[in-house]
């Protein structure tokens, strides 16, 4: 895919998460991803972080949810939409297993797993992909239309 096909200007984020959560969004068994703010709706990159959350490798629907695939870390592995950023309100019943009281849900959709690894730096806030890092994932996505 040829980077003139790609939408002009700020359209896309990359949201860094910990293995193993990231391999459970790329699963498609995780569809929302606790953050302690708000996050605006549209793309993201996937990035996995290079720190790997150990805690969670011990807990049975992350450990149902990642058997047999491989944890990379310090890469982008896919890309997804945000469609909804909430909080579950006051003593309700969480959206999803994956969702955390009291933390904002970004709601994932249309999550679509890279063939390769790209490997990319992330950070803890939403951040701006360069312009090489975006043709090096859109290469292996042909049909990605935004």
């Amino acid at each position: 895919m040829s980077q003139a096909r790609l939408p002009e200007g700020d359209w896309i984020r990359g949201i860094s998460v910990k293995q193993p959560y990231t391999t459970c969004i790329l699963t498609g068994a995780k569809q929302v991803e606790n953050r302690s703010q708000p996050w605006k709706p549209g793309w993201v990159l996937l990035h996995a972080s290079k720190t790997l959350d150990q805690h969670a490798l011990r807990l049975p629907l992350v450990g149902r949810t990642i058997r047999g695939r491989q944890l990379v870390t310090g890469a982008v592995l896919g890309v997804a939409r945000i469609t909804d950023c909430h909080q579950d309100a006051d003593q309700s019943a969480p959206c999803s297993e994956w969702a955390h009281p009291e933390a904002w849900h970004l709601v994932l959709s249309d999550v679509q797993e890279l063939p390769l690894p790209v490997p990319a730096r992330g950070q803890v806030v939403p951040w701006k992909p360069s312009p090489d890092l975006l043709q090096r994932v859109f290469q292996q996505l042909p049909d990605f239309q935004p």
